[in-house]
């Protein structure tokens, strides 16, 4: 007899983006939640992440300097040197030291992207949620900022090479996302939004409207019923892309000899 899976408790942006990258690689994280080896650019995503957190959220304006970046982030790496995610990194003292060296760089980058001594952060890991249609819809706002002129900006640190021009929409459309949480929580939709690249570095800003936003709900909400859809009829199919070559799943993916999804069900 066929069992439909278990529909996940909630979307986010992260959720999304798996989906409609690739259903199966999807269904592997979420649903059946299978292992996965720590990831190095995970964890520094995180580390750096802290960093600008505590330079933005601890120390007012005119104390943001690089030397007080750089001291945050020895602070937030001797805060989470001992989790399991880095210790499961396996690095040893010369490959922890290039792996904080380089973490470094991105936070240095940051500076040449924006001033800090001129920003107020309304908040910083902000989380929002709000019930869209049979899910909750959940994010978590990198920083969000009120300008000098009442301007409301959605900032979200990125710490992977920008994408070439032709896929910065796409890219684009978590932090979207994060405009309609603003819409539907906060009853305002940022007159900006802003992914801010370190490693190239380099800034793609998209100014939301009303039509967006609207148009980012459906697109939600048609991923919500496609994933309930799947869940029912227990197909979650591959989607082969670029990003099979970074993926985990491969000895379990029917696109490269594994087992099919129907067998581990059964």
């Amino acid at each position: 007899m066929n069992v439909s899976l278990a529909v996940p408790r909630s979307l986010s942006p992260s959720k999304v983006s798996s989906f409609t990258s690739c259903p199966l690689a999807f269904r592997f994280t979420v649903i059946d939640r299978l292992p996965e080896p720590p990831s190095p650019h995970l964890v520094k995503g995180t580390l750096v992440h802290a960093a600008l957190d505590r330079l933005m959220w601890h120390h007012p304006p005119g104390l943001r300097s690089p030397e007080t970046a750089k001291a945050e982030l020895l602070a937030a790496w001797d805060a989470m040197r001992d989790d399991a995610e880095v210790q499961g990194l396996g690095l040893s003292p010369e490959e922890a030291a290039a792996f904080l060296a380089d973490a470094e760089v991105l936070v240095r980058n940051y500076f040449s992207l924006e001033d800090p001594d001129g920003i107020r952060a309304a908040g910083v890991e902000l989380g929002l949620e709000v019930v869209l249609g049979g899910t909750r819809l959940r994010g978590i706002i990198d920083r969000l900022d009120v300008t000098p002129d009442g301007r409301l900006v959605v900032i979200d640190y990125k710490t992977g090479r920008a994408p070439p021009p032709r896929f910065e929409q796409g890219r684009l459309s978590g932090v979207h996302i994060y405009a309609l949480l603003c819409e539907r929580v906060l009853g305002r939709t940022p007159d900006e939004v802003r992914l801010l690249y370190l490693r190239d570095p380099v800034t793609i800003t998209a100014t939301p409207s009303e039509q967006s936003v609207r148009g980012q709900q459906r697109r939600t909400m048609a991923v919500w019923t496609a994933i309930e859809r799947a869940c029912a009829t227990e197909d979650f199919r591959p989607k082969p892309s670029s990003l099979c070559k970074s993926c985990n799943f491969q000895s379990s993916c029917p696109a490269f000899g594994g087992t099919p999804p129907q067998t581990l069900a059964s």
